[in-house]
């Protein structure tokens, strides 16, 4: 019997591990097979308590990202600690959740094709709690048509471009029109709000140019919610912001609801971008380490380990290791990383495992199957990263 890409794609969503798996007996790092992605579990669990004291002391709500960490395992803690729901990124992301039990999830990346549509239908079926963003009319017009024929609602945020160029409709008056269109013509789409993400700035070097360049691009969404409540219709809510931002968001006024998602795990990247007062951005902790394996030593001030560009992103720089000085990790390929010994802090031999600090989690995340949880040294479950791949 032939068999259509539904089947296919609706058998790979159901077949995917969703539950943590406790081991009988925790593993000691020496032991694990690498490369392994590792969770320092008190660390990860610290981040999500201060994420939580801060929102609840500025007033924000969180809405954590769960395009990161790509778990629902790492989802439910995160709800557990005070999150008012997820974002996910594609439609896929989202099934996957939905089937761990999870329904407070946004949808934050515009959809239009039919197909697609239909399995956002599909899922508000069964999710009174689901939302997505929309950023133009024939999304809006094609999914009241959808919404209407299965006698469905599904909460809606207009989706505003920062200025990057990637997703959402332009500030001002094309964004007020999108939205009394959807008021007025679309009765099955129930407007909420709008999001508006400037991930451009996420990464500035320096908090207070970080500062200055962030209230200067969100201006475009203040005056946009402003013309919108102005008219009558009311913005409950604007979402957006990340980590890079998170405590900019009382200040500025505009974001109701952070979008954060990197703070759970920290990067180098977040990490460089610096704090008020210090040269490095360490409001979180790194809690996601890389652990791998020396292998070969073809030179005597060189030595190889097993993860290369399958096992850490490589998109803007190298990964570094935690607690060695003196070392300096080369890009070997797709399996291998070429360490530099300049005088290392410790002796590294063959067989030793050696931990790495990610680059940029998101991507890293997506290489993995796993995560291996640390506690006291040991790993005692895996939480499986369910989401790993779905990208449409």
């Amino acid at each position: 019997m032939p068999v259509t890409l539904d089947d296919i794609f609706e058998s790979q969503l159901q077949s995917r591990p969703v539950e943590a798996i406790l081991l009988d007996t925790p593993v000691p790092l020496d032991k694990v097979p690498t490369p392994a992605l590792l969770i320092d579990e008190a660390g990860f669990q610290r981040n999500l308590e201060r994420m939580a004291h801060h929102v609840k002391t500025s007033g924000l709500s969180l809405r954590t990202h769960a395009k990161m960490h790509k778990s629902p395992v790492v989802a439910r803690k995160q709800l557990a600690a005070g999150a008012v729901g997820i974002c996910c990124a594609k439609v896929s992301e989202a099934e996957v959740m939905q089937l761990a039990g999870i329904k407070p999830i946004l949808i934050t990346s515009p959809v239009i094709s039919p197909d697609s549509l239909r399995r956002v239908v599909k899922l508000a079926n069964h999710n009174e709690e689901l939302q997505m963003v929309i950023d133009c009319q024939q999304t809006a017009d094609q999914l009241q048509e959808m919404l209407c024929e299965n006698d469905l609602d599904l909460g809606i945020l207009v989706d505003i471009d920062p200025g990057m160029g990637r997703t959402g409709i332009q500030a001002g008056r094309p964004a007020f029109d999108l939205v009394v269109h959807i008021v007025e013509r679309c009765p099955n789409l129930k407007f909420l709000g709008l999001q508006m993400y400037a991930g451009n700035c996420m990464h500035i070097s320096g908090h207070s140019e970080r500062r200055k360049k962030y209230f200067k691009v969100m201006e475009k969404g203040s005056d946009t919610r402003d013309m919108i409540e102005a008219s009558g219709i009311q913005v409950n809510k604007v979402s957006g912001g990340g980590t890079g931002t998170y405590d900019l968001e009382r200040a500025l006024g505009v974001i109701t609801e952070l979008q954060a998602g990197s703070f759970a795990f920290m990067d180098i990247e977040y990490r460089d971008i610096g704090g008020v007062d210090k040269p490095l951005f360490e409001d979180f902790e790194v809690a996601l380490h890389l652990l791998v394996t020396a292998i070969s030593q073809p030179q005597s001030t060189l030595i190889t380990v097993d993860a290369g560009f399958k096992s850490i992103a490589s998109d803007k720089m190298a990964p570094e290791f935690k607690d060695i000085e003196g070392l300096r990790y080369h890009w070997g390929g797709d399996e291998h990383g070429i360490v530099q010994l300049n005088n290392p802090s410790r002796q590294v031999a063959l067989g030793d495992k050696l931990e790495l600090l990610t680059p940029h989690c998101d991507p890293t995340v997506n290489l993995h199957d796993f995560y291996f949880v640390v506690r006291d040294g040991l790993v005692h479950e895996l939480w499986p990263i369910s989401t790993r791949g779905l990208s449409r």
